[in-house]
């Protein structure tokens, strides 16, 4: 069962929640509308079903609700953020805010985020950087979830690759966003918060077995893209996050999807280029070209379209959000009935 709530109303109970639970008011606002941003892409997984372990995590000081982001300049090109155990997004979108003045002057700019936390839709980072003409990629990690292909052990997190591109003029910006598993652990999650399966394929229980339960595969591992080159694809994204900035490895991570231990020090790696400058201004010439035969190749679309169609509903009919997910949003804002 699922009831429909305005996407207004869903930001301001998910920052109520947030700040009864200790959040500072500005971090709980960043937060919530990264989550009801996610829901209104139609990305579940990355949207209010994470407010239960968000809540426990803050209570429990493992992330630290008042945590405000520092920046640390380095060279012109390139920036170190400490989110200092706090919530990711919040320094995502100071480094999101100074990217855009350094691309434009270096052609290139690089901010390094540490001491992080999830990130949720990588793809939408990206999309703003891109709003703003910039060809941008997000690099970040999470727990453990996927191991090296033929072993049973789980080292790497689901660690999606995302990335955003300036369209053709009044074009939406190309967005392209995967995790290496076949499915984001969040959508698991989800399913396991409302006690439904999950379709086979997805996801191995702690012993190595295909499993359609959701709470086994919660303790097992996730099944990567492309068998053996989604799982080298993970590996590579824990060397262009957590080696990069120098944080937690996935199999050194806490949880994200609890209170339990210390916090999970996660790192984003987030890159914003000038197209212009590279390509001596023929960059929207050719990002032209390609939209076009894209749109007029039989059964093709343009990846990340969908989101856009799943913003329009979610504007005009509001969210529509599984009963349980709802009844915790509103307990924990202390407006249950």
């Amino acid at each position: 069962m699922t009831r429909t709530i305005a996407v207004a109303e869903a930001e301001r109970l998910a920052a109520k929640a947030l700040i009864a639970a200790g959040t500072d008011p500005a971090n709980a606002r960043a937060v919530a509308r990264a989550l009801v941003g996610a829901e209104t892409s139609g990305q579940p997984g990355h949207g209010l079903s994470r407010m239960p372990s968000y809540i426990e995590q803050v209570r429990a000081g493992k992330v630290r609700g008042t945590a405000k982001p520092s920046l640390e300049p380095v060279k012109p090109g390139l920036v170190r953020i400490d989110a200092g155990h706090g919530f990711a997004y919040p320094a995502i979108a100071l480094a999101l805010e100074v990217l855009p003045d350094m691309a434009r002057q270096n052609g290139i700019a690089l901010a390094a985020i540490h001491r992080s936390h999830h990130f949720g839709q990588g793809g939408a980072h990206c999309e703003v950087l891109a709003d703003k003409g910039f060809v941008a990629m997000v690099f970040g990690n999470a727990p453990k979830s996927i191991a090296p292909w033929g072993a049973s052990r789980a080292m790497f997190g689901t660690n999606p690759i995302s990335f955003a591109a300036p369209g053709p003029k009044g074009m939406p910006s190309l967005v392209i966003d995967f995790a290496v598993s076949r499915v984001a652990k969040g959508k698991i999650m989800a399913a396991n918060r409302t006690g439904q399966p999950i379709p086979e394929g997805w996801a191995l229980d702690a012993s190595g077995r295909p499993t359609t339960d959701a709470a086994a595969a919660m303790n097992g591992t996730m099944v990567p893209i492309g068998e053996a080159k989604g799982a080298a694809l993970a590996m590579m994204i824990e060397v262009l996050s957590a080696a990069l900035v120098g944080a937690h490895f996935g199999f050194e991570a806490s949880s994200v999807f609890d209170g339990e231990g210390d916090p999970p020090n996660l790192a984003q790696t987030i890159l914003a280029i000038d197209p212009g400058l590279t390509s001596n201004n023929v960059y929207w010439e050719r990002i032209g070209l390609l939209f076009h035969e894209m749109e007029a190749t039989d059964g093709a679309r343009l990846p990340g379209s969908r989101r856009l169609e799943a913003r329009k509903i979610a504007a005009s009919e509001g969210l529509k959000v599984p009963e349980q997910i709802l009844e915790d949003l509103l307990r924990f804002a202390g407006e249950l009935d």
